[in-house]
């Protein structure tokens, strides 16, 4: 759990970078990118926590993710022509950051004692909503709308992870296995232009 809850902390500054980027480009001030940034990276988890019914939301019990948010803005504003150049890391550290999400927040869920299909649902929520906020603030059409293998990968993901825990798999090896899932499909997504059908 040490190793998930650093990766977790890595996808949470991550996240947050792509929020700041987005101000950026956007021409938003600083407050303006913080609260992008700050949205982007705890959205999806503070909207599963209200739903859930667990309070203080996550976010709120550790100040080690409002720090990681902060240096994540902070890097945005010095380094962003650096970064910008970076944009296959931050693709693949995204990769990983949404299948710790998915994991964290179905796993939380179904310690409330939830179904583990709302788990999934939930799951999907931690992993892209803080995304969908950002999108929304920034007045674009959300990622997960645009036909992209990205949500559906978290479905996969924590449908998965089930199936490994049904079958009393270890659970690290679980966790390995789901966000490894999670990142090849969304490469190969990527790579070969997979995209969900739209309705015509």
């Amino acid at each position: 759990m040490t190793l998930l809850y650093g990766i977790d902390l890595i996808g949470t500054f991550v996240f947050a970078i792509s929020g700041a980027l987005a101000a950026a480009d956007k021409k938003f001030d600083l407050f303006g990118a913080a609260v992008i940034a700050l949205v982007t990276a705890l959205g999806g988890g503070t909207i599963r926590d209200v739903l859930i019914g667990s309070r203080p939301v996550g976010w709120m019990n550790d100040l080690n993710y409002l720090i990681a948010v902060g240096l994540a803005i902070g890097a945005s504003f010095v380094f962003k022509a650096r970064i910008q150049t970076l944009r296959r890391t931050l693709f693949l550290f995204d990769s990983i950051g949404i299948g710790v999400f998915t994991i964290l927040g179905l796993q939380k869920t179904l310690n409330l004692g939830l179904s583990p299909i709302i788990a999934i649902l939930m799951g999907a929520v931690s992993a892209v909503f803080g995304g969908v906020v950002r999108d929304v603030l920034c007045c674009e059409v959300p990622l997960i709308f645009r036909r992209e293998i990205y949500a559906t990968a978290c479905l996969a993901g924590g449908s998965v992870y089930l199936l490994l825990d049904s079958l009393t798999v270890r659970r690290d090896v679980a966790i390995v296995i789901t966000v490894l899932m999670i990142i090849a499909l969304r490469l190969a997504a990527v790579k070969h232009k997979w995209y969900l059908p739209t309705i015509r």
